[in-house]
């Protein structure tokens, strides 16, 4: 090859590049604009919905990365079956557990501050059996790990809250969808509840913009909303199966505000009719408005 030769194939090798290059970036502008802001997924198995719905919002790689250490925090707050739709479902919670290993976590904790006796509502809910055998860490809350924290809230100024939550490098939210009696309903921001400390009680006084003070400060890479079951009446504890209906959805977000905004949709509301949606709507924590946001639905 003389030297007019190897000018002109190095020339058009770097055209070659520079198109691969361009090519590249059209497809990541793709992709990005593709990718949903809410993942709406309905299908028969649990598993198989709940990894639908964050494959839609670009995969667990999006939020986890390798060596993380992540904290799945569902709800058992109850001593009650998985059928009775008080607990997030078991099956959704390992699953999330699994994609968080194939991601490449260093290690998974999975914890709940309950209502009842938690040795009753961590097995009675399925889910620290069945996480343990992955592998994920599964211990009851220490109250020596209650922090007070400053949130700085319209309500909330100060309260203790469960360190390992801040310490995780990241957080993922996996509330069920449920009727509670104080809050309307009680989903994603509600679900925070299950790390503070204290006299948590007393909050219900001014629930609504507690439950927004919350959200101000403990901010999940991933929200998924357990939907497999719901519990319409008698909630947040429940215990009739004639409570319960079945719409086999998982609902997946990074905004909490949207997420139960959403979920409102399930029970026949908007998100609007929740005191706590919309006061964190208005401070700025999210979107309650879901004609601005692209909602991905699939059924599996």
């Amino acid at each position: 090859m003389n030297r007019r030769e190897f000018l002109k194939a190095g020339t058009m090798a770097g055209i070659g590049l520079s198109l691969q290059g361009i090519d590249g970036l059209v497809r990541s502008s793709v992709e990005a604009s593709e990718k949903a802001d809410l993942a709406v997924a309905h299908g028969a198995s649990p598993a198989a919905i709940t990894r639908a719905a964050i494959d839609a919002l670009g995969g667990i790689r999006s939020f986890i990365s390798r060596g993380d250490v992540v904290v799945i925090k569902p709800n058992m707050g109850f001593d009650r079956l998985p059928e009775q739709a008080a607990t997030t479902n078991p099956e959704v919670v390992t699953t999330v557990v699994k994609l968080c290993f194939e991601a490449g976590a260093k290690k998974v904790k999975v914890f709940d501050r309950p209502v009842n006796d938690p040795r009753r509502c961590y097995v009675q809910s399925g889910i620290a059996p069945a996480a343990s055998a992955l592998g994920a860490e599964v211990k009851y809350v220490d109250e020596r790990k209650f922090r007070d924290m400053k949130l700085n809230g319209q309500v909330l100024k100060e309260w203790p809250l469960y360190t390992e939550v801040f310490e995780a490098d990241k957080v993922i939210n996996l509330p069920i969808a449920k009727q509670h009696s104080r809050a309307v309903l009680t989903m994603a921001m509600k679900n925070w509840m299950g790390v503070m400390g204290g006299r948590r009680n007393s909050i219900h006084q001014k629930l609504d913009e507690s439950l927004a003070d919350l959200a101000l400060v403990i901010k999940p890479v991933l929200t998924v909303l357990d939907a497999v079951r719901i519990l319409v009446a008698n909630g947040p504890q429940g215990g009739d199966l004639k409570d319960v209906k079945k719409p086999d959805t998982v609902i997946a977000g990074v905004d909490q505000v949207a997420v139960d905004s959403y979920g409102a949709t399930l029970f026949g509301m908007k998100g609007s009719d929740l005191g706590y949606v919309r006061i964190g709507n208005k401070m700025g924590l999210g979107t309650m408005d879901l004609s601005k946001l692209k909602i991905k639905k699939i059924k599996v």
